[in-house]
């Protein structure tokens, strides 16, 4: 897992950004305007999640559309597959633990 995806999405408009994006491409402008910022900070922010390989950019006439691209969230998904094992675990323990405590609390009753 790169430490670059983190450390991009680390930042709240970086963010930000990315969960727009998530409903289909948009300009630096649509974003700027959609989370009120200046259009100069969502470019900055955007170089940011284009340098991380998180976004690709497309010409279209005059325009740039800015959209993401599927492969690092894929990549942050196996990564975090590992530890949804770990937590399905704990979680089933912890089931079987408040189980035991309320079928022993009925055995007292």
């Amino acid at each position: 897992m790169e430490l670059t995806t983190f450390n991009a999405l680390a930042e709240p408009s970086r963010f930000r950004i990315v969960n727009l994006l998530q409903k289909g491409p948009l300009t630096v402008g649509e974003i700027a305007e959609r989370l009120d910022i200046r259009q100069p900070q969502a470019s900055k922010h955007l170089k940011v999640l284009l340098d991380a390989g998180l976004v690709e950019v497309r010409a279209d006439a005059n325009r740039r559309n800015y959209m993401l691209r599927s492969e690092p969230f894929q990549e942050l998904d196996r990564w975090l597959d590992n530890y949804r094992s770990i937590w399905n675990e704990r979680f089933d323990n912890l089931d079987d633990y408040l189980e035991k405590l309320q079928s022993d609390m009925k055995k007292r009753e």
